[in-house]
This record gives C-alpha cells, sequence and structure tokens, in this order.
C-alpha cells in the first residue's frame, strides 16, 4: 500500500503530468503527496561574494515558493476541479544537488513511491531519460515512477 508520494517538481510539463498521475494514484490509495522542489546551489559556489550568493539563493527560495504553490494550485483546479477532498498535498522546498535532495527526502519522510517527470527536453533527447532522473531510479530503494 502507498501511503506517501514523493513528487519532485521543476514546473516543466513532464513534471505537470507526474503531478497528474500522482493526483490519481492518491486518489485510489488515499496517500498523501509531497511536492518537493529543490534548488540547485552548486554553480552558486564560484561566486566570490558571499552576500551576493545569499541574496541569489534568497531569491531563487522565493521563486522556487511561487513555483510550487502555483504547482499546487493548478494541480488541484486541473485534476480535481478545484477540490481534492481525500487528498493531502504538501509542499517543501530544500536546497542542494536534486537527485541527492530527492532520496534524501524520500527516506526522511518514510516515502513509499517517488513519482516524477522524463525529461523536458526536445529533439533526439526527449527519449532518454533526464540526469537527475536517471540517479535517482538507479539510487533509490523504493518504486519510482517515470512519467514522460
Amino acid at each position: 500500500m502507498v501511503y506517501k508520494i514523493l513528487l519532485p517538481t521543476d514546473g516543466s510539463e513532464a513534471s505537470k503530468r507526474a503531478g497528474e498521475y500522482a493526483i490519481s494514484e492518491s486518489e485510489l490509495s488515499g496517500a498523501e503527496i509531497i511536492v518537493l522542489h529543490v534548488i540547485d546551489m552548486d554553480y552558486l559556489k564560484s561566486l566570490p561574494q558571499s552576500d551576493l550568493q545569499e541574496k541569489l539563493e534568497e531569491e531563487m527560495r522565493e521563486e522556487g515558493k511561487k513555483a510550487v504553490a502555483k504547482f499546487k494550485e493548478r494541480l488541484e483546479k486541473e485534476k480535481c476541479q478545484g477540490s481534492c477532498k481525500n487528498i493531502n498535498l504538501r509542499t517543501m522546498i530544500r536546497k542542494g544537488k536534486p537527485e541527492d535532495v530527492i532520496l534524501k527526502t524520500a527516506e526522511e519522510e518514510g516515502v513509499d513511491q517517488i513519482i516524477m517527470g522524463k525529461s523536458g527536453k526536445h529533439g533526439l533527447e526527449r527519449f532518454i531519460m533526464g540526469s537527475t532522473t536517471e540517479r535517482v531510479v538507479r539510487k533509490a530503494k523504493i518504486p519510482v515512477n517515470i512519467i514522460s
């Protein structure tokens, strides 16, 4: 039985489709959905000014909060016609390397399943999973559903 679903989102169309699938899964099982947005700050570490790093991190956190709230609202409106009565959606924003944060969050929260979108790239790459998705699949100790 699935009690908790982790739904990592980057705001892409693939994430949206994964969210719709998670809602359907939750409607059947009654599972809680944790919507996770990861702020990847690795590239900012090369900036010499720590105050600039902090300012950019705060801006990215605020943008992440808005994106997750909008994502949750869109899922509820489109999939549940504005009311997900039996679905408990919780949002979370964390920073770090995305695959590490996803796996750590799944373990800390006692998640039973991860549902995430496949890479949102175009062309030939659309047939291949994104690198974060691939690393999560390889390292996860729980089922991972990839939604394209």
